[in-house]
This record gives C-alpha cells, structure tokens and sequence, in this order.
C-alpha cells in the first residue's frame, strides 16, 4: 500500500496546469512540422509557420499558447494500491487548477451555471475523471480544451446497419461542418462503442494519446489512417483558408456495445492540443 497527500496532487495539478498551457507537447510540435514541410499552398505553410512561432514565443515568455485558456480536465489514473490522505482528491485537483490560473496569469473562463453566466472568477471547477488501475501507480493528466473546439463535438447513435460507411460519413461530416472553427490543422477523437456518454469519453480519451502512435490494434490503426487521408483531402487546410493540411491525426477509441447501438462520438481538438501528464 502506497500512501500519498492529497497536497502532493493539489502542486501536480498546479504545475501541469501552467505547463499545457504555455508548452506544447513534443509529439504536436513535431506534427505542425511535418505539416509545414509537406504543405505545398503557400499561405497555408506561412500559417503553420506562424503557429510554431507562437509555440516558441509561448514557451520562451511563459505565455498562454492561445487567449482561451480553455476549460480544463483532468484524468486521473489512480492505482488500486494507492492510498490518498490529507482531504479529498476532487477539492485538492480543484485548488491546484485554482493556484496554476492564478499563478500563470491565464484567463477564467468557468461560468457558475450555464444560464446564468456568472464567471467563477478562478476557472474553477475542472472536469475530473477517476480511473482506477491495478498497482501503485499515479497519473495525472490536465487537459485544457477551449471553446472553439469543443462547441464543434458532436455524437451520434447510428443504427448498426450503417456501420463502418455510417461512422466514416459522420465523422467526415462533423470535420466539415466545423471547419474553420476549431482553429485546424485538428486533432480529431472519435470514440466509438459503449452507450451515449461512453463514446463521448472515449472521443475525449482519443484526444489524450500522442498524435503519432496509431492504435495497437491494426484494423482500427487503418481506419484512423483511413479518416485521416479523406479529411486532408478536403482542403479546409490551416485556419480554414485552405490546403493540404486540415488535420494532424485521428485517434479512435473502441468499445463493445449492445447489439442494437452504434454509437459514435467526434471531439476536434484545435492545432494548440494542450496537455500535460504527472506521475507520483
């Protein structure tokens, strides 16, 4: 048995909070290089120039990547054999997002209620997802995600007579309807299987793996190949101005479902895919 504070978690938070939003990771600034070097539409390669630039400055200044510092999540992977003292885990993650905005000077963005529209002041309450895992293991993943990405999900419970054909033209269709809004290239999660909220957090989960690790299994892996080529060949390009580059992944995450659902789930991440994991 492992034990650990809850503060331990409250300073993770804080720190990881400050480090997606002014660092991008290594594997999504290598995905807008490899976009800039095999854009052949000028302007579109001008303006994934512009957005390594804006990764550089953000990181050398300790700047926010991008005004909207997005609502956060945060997943917790939490190990059957750790045992949490000192207070309560979903009141430490929210103090530490609660002292990371206020340390980095980053925007509130959180509303009280969603009619009402009073602004929490601190970007608090995060989102928070516990998964419990076998062994001592903690890990932390904070994820900001702003509007203009997130406004663009959608879901769907597809009959399964459609099957592949119906997910493929969803997806397609969601990528198409956004367009310019989520601020590609994108990262696109699909999620599918489960119920309603199972593919919605499995579209989210999608979002949380590296861009260039395709999925272990190799008939999903094609499929997220698949959506990939049809979505580049779209020509939404960057900021939506076109060229040949409108996304830098598709992940998919799968799920087993009831014989008479498919359900599926889209969540766009935008070109500024913020995250940061911890282990304690």
């Amino acid at each position: 048995m492992r034990v650990v504070n809850v503060e331990q978690i409250k300073e993770a938070v804080c720190e990881a909070v400050i480090t997606a939003n002014t660092r991008l990771p290594a594997d999504i600034l290598e995905g807008l290089q490899q976009a800039r070097d095999r854009e052949t539409v000028p302007r579109a390669r001008y303006l994934l120039e512009i957005m390594l630039e804006n990764a550089r400055l953000a990181q050398e200044e300790s700047m926010p990547l991008c005004q909207d510092t997005g609502l956060v999540t945060v997943h917790i992977a939490l190990g059957q054999d750790v045992h949490l003292t000192g207070g309560d885990l979903y009141a430490a993650v929210n103090q530490g997002v609660r002292e990371g905005y206020k340390k980095g000077y980053f925007r509130a963005s959180m509303v009280k209620d969603p009619l009402n529209r009073i602004n929490t002041g601190d970007n608090t309450p995060a989102v928070v997802h516990v998964e419990f895992t076998p062994g001592e293991e903690l890990v932390i993943t904070v994820f900001p995600k702003g509007a203009g990405s997130e406004n663009m999900s959608r879901t769907a419970m597809l009959k399964p007579a459609e099957g592949w054909e119906g997910v493929r033209r969803f997806v397609i269709e969601t990528v198409k309807i956004a367009n310019a809004n989520p601020c590609p290239p994108i990262i696109v999660g699909v999620g599918l299987g489960g119920n309603l909220e199972k593919a919605c957090l499995l579209a989210k989960k999608a979002l949380l793996r590296p861009i260039n690790q395709a999925h272990p299994d190799s008939a999903i892996a094609a499929k997220e190949a698949e959506l990939l080529q049809v979505i580049n060949q779209l020509g939404i390009g960057p900021q939506g101005l076109g060229g040949d580059i409108t996304a830098l992944a598709v992940n998919m995450e799968v799920y087993p479902t009831h014989i008479a659902s498919l359900p599926v789930a889209v969540s766009l991440n935008c070109h500024s895919a913020r995250r940061a994991v911890v282990r304690i």
